[in-house]
């Protein structure tokens, strides 16, 4: 994995006037766009289409800066089919229209060129079991929310707060399969996992698979499949964010597993009454690497 996200930076800077065909990078290294992109946002801490949009302005700063082309010249150079295109990208990075730097010389913001290094440290001992389930659904209430990355995410608690108390008690009672209890199942998200894109949140359980979905309720299907489970304990959300975390930095480089296409889950096995500590599950679709 590691040498497959360097690999990616090299096409990164082979390509910077074109569009990158991650999917196609990927097959050649024996792993899947989507699990790349996710672990690419995960170790660079930034979305594989801002860090090529960065280097692009990165690289394109120079060619303003020296005054050799049009500025629809180097706007084409680096993929935009407009100045006005290439203006609002290159003002989104340095801060400042490409007119202004060319006649100022700045300011300009540099995007060095990422290089990823496997340091194994074992700093987050981490709890793991492989599950082989078959296709089951999850049931609740659904809501499209913004992804954030650290702390409590507010649309998600508001989501949470407006259910009547009665409702977490049926649904609690509606489950009937592993991963027991109420969960917390982020669907659909962006595989950049950008601060901000929008997923779909769920509030439920988990049903059999031919249990058919009670009557005013959303539900996610999952495919059968292997998830890796990961179990958490300590303050919440901080200890669960760092495991989360820990999966791409530790366990994913060290084991022979990849990330497929599917909702993650939260199981709640236990928590403090004010929710400020708690004891949880991660449950992460997986397959063979």
């Amino acid at each position: 994995m590691i040498a497959a996200l360097n690999r990616l930076t090299d096409l990164v800077e082979e390509h910077l006037g074109e569009e990158l065909d991650v999917d196609a990078l990927a097959g050649t290294v024996g792993t899947t766009g989507y699990h790349l992109r996710r672990m690419f946002s995960s170790l660079a801490g930034m979305p594989l289409s801002e860090y090529v949009r960065r280097r692009r302005m990165t690289v394109a700063a120079a060619d303003v800066v020296r005054g050799e082309r049009d500025l629809l010249g180097v706007a084409v150079r680096y993929g935009y089919g407009s100045a006005e295109a290439f203006g609002r990208a290159f003002r989104a990075v340095h801060g400042a229209g490409p007119g202004d730097v060319r006649r100022d010389g700045g300011p300009l913001r540099t995007q060095p060129r990422l290089r990823f290094r496997l340091t194994v440290e074992g700093s987050t001992p981490m709890e793991t079991r492989l599950v082989d389930r078959p296709a089951f659904r999850l049931v609740g209430h659904a809501a499209r929310v913004p992804l954030v990355h650290e702390g409590v995410n507010p649309h998600i608690q508001r989501h949470i707060a407006a259910l009547p108390q009665e409702e977490h008690a049926r649904l609690k009672a509606l489950g009937d399969t592993e991963p027991a209890g109420l969960l917390q199942v982020s669907d659909g998200v962006d595989p950049d996992a950008r601060e901000g894109s929008e997923l779909t949140y769920l509030h439920g359980v988990a049903l059999d698979g031919a249990t058919p979905v009670p009557d005013g309720l959303d539900a996610v299907e999952t495919a059968a499949g292997t998830w890796a489970v990961f179990r958490t304990s300590g303050p919440h959300p901080q200890a669960l964010q760092t495991a989360w975390a820990a999966t791409a930095t530790e366990w994913f480089p060290s084991n022979p597993w990849r990330l497929r296409p599917g909702p993650s889950i939260v199981a709640f096995l236990d928590r403090s009454a004010d929710f400020t500590t708690a004891t949880c599950e991660l449950w992460l679709p997986v397959e063979p690497a």
